[in-house]
């Protein structure tokens, strides 16, 4: 067996790059320099005096965590992945003898940034990019929630009794290690889905309730480009209607026009809507045992064919990139989820681009 060199090296990248290799064309789209700042304002590292080993290139770790989310991986499998794959080494500028950012690093870097809330100012650094781009938020926005899955906590009557009151419990405050694993944020609800036609195929009068337990994900996107630009990160009881008056609202949109399903549609929001000069197509409520008038089904067949794009955003993180929260509380969960978002925004970026190009 030959000894590779760097012309076959060379020779494999190259075919990486015929294939169609996403990371690629990151790197050709996205400049991860508009982040350094940012970054470095957040992470906050010495300036050396003191000595001890310098640390990674804050751009480099940030795009760690770009790949850490497109491929839904965890800290060990990124650190054996960067190791393994040569589209991964050239994404992050690494060459086969340059030292790897191990799993620890990797945890230790997210960390910092989740403790100084830097995922919002990273996520707007973003938009502006966007933004300076030509892409603006136009034509109007469409709200919606999803529930996002974290590790289910096994917790007596008591214990839930008292995260209900927001409490921590007292066994927990005398075994801080307990804690450390006990997400006191994320909540159980019930996730409703239409009941199945039967054999005979009647449908059952009543729908399923399906017991869920984690985080939810809102979102505003707007109309035009499907670009996430208000998101926010609550336990998954939270009332999706209520978040609508909490800064998901964009009101930089182009046009006044705001979409949702009919759990924003409360007198609160309407007033709140009008105050701040949005124009409501949230639908209406279905009237309490009576049929839904006919031109308001008319009305919502409409709404519908616009609002349904919000639930491409969310399939597109589930499917593509396995949302789902692997960490204890509420802080890390708007981590992990604003990473999603920057990413959805990134690769729609590069579908946008590329309808661009076409065009």
């Amino acid at each position: 067996m030959t000894q590779s060199g760097f012309f076959d090296v060379e020779e494999r990248l190259a075919r990486l790059s015929g294939l169609g290799d996403q990371l690629e064309t990151f790197s050709r789209t996205v400049d991860f320099e508009v982040f350094r700042a940012e970054l470095n304002k957040a992470l906050a590292y010495s300036d050396g005096s003191k000595g001890g080993r310098p640390p990674f290139d804050p751009v480099l770790m940030f795009k760690i965590l770009v790949i850490q989310t497109l491929n839904n991986l965890s800290d060990e499998r990124t650190e054996y992945l960067i190791n393994d794959r040569l589209s991964f080494m050239r994404f992050l500028g690494l060459g086969l003898s340059d030292r790897v950012p191990d799993a620890k690093t990797v945890w230790l870097f997210r960390e910092r940034l989740t403790q100084a809330g830097a995922i919002d100012v990273l996520f707007n650094r973003f938009d502006a990019i966007l933004r300076n781009a030509g892409y603006l938020p136009m034509s109007g926005q469409i709200l919606d929630a999803t529930l996002v899955a974290a590790p289910k906590q096994r917790n007596t009557n008591g214990e839930k009794a008292d995260l209900r009151e927001g409490r921590i419990p007292q066994d927990w405050q005398d075994k801080p290690s307990k804690l450390s694993h006990k997400d006191c944020h994320a909540r159980w609800t019930l996730k409703f889905t239409k009941a199945k036609r039967q054999d005979d195929g009647t449908i059952p009068s009543t729908d399923l309730a399906i017991p869920f337990f984690g985080h939810k994900s809102h979102i505003s996107i707007d109309r035009k480009f499907r670009l996430i630009r208000k998101w926010k990160t609550t336990d998954a009881a939270a009332s999706d209607g209520a978040r609508l008056r909490e800064g998901l609202l964009d009101g930089s949109n182009t046009a006044s026009d705001v979409w949702a399903d009919t759990a924003y549609r409360s007198k609160a929001n309407e007033d709140f809507m009008e105050k701040h000069g949005f124009v409501s197509k949230v639908h209406r409520k279905k009237p309490h045992l009576k049929p839904m008038p006919r031109h308001i089904q008319k009305s919502h067949a409409g709404k519908s064919v616009i609002r349904s794009c919000v639930e491409h955003v969310f399939a597109d993180q589930k499917a593509q990139t396995g949302l789902f929260i692997r960490t204890v509380g509420i802080t890390r969960a708007t981590m992990r989820i604003g990473l999603a978002n920057i990413v959805y925004n990134m690769r729609r970026l590069l579908l946008l681009e590329r309808i661009n190009a076409a065009a």
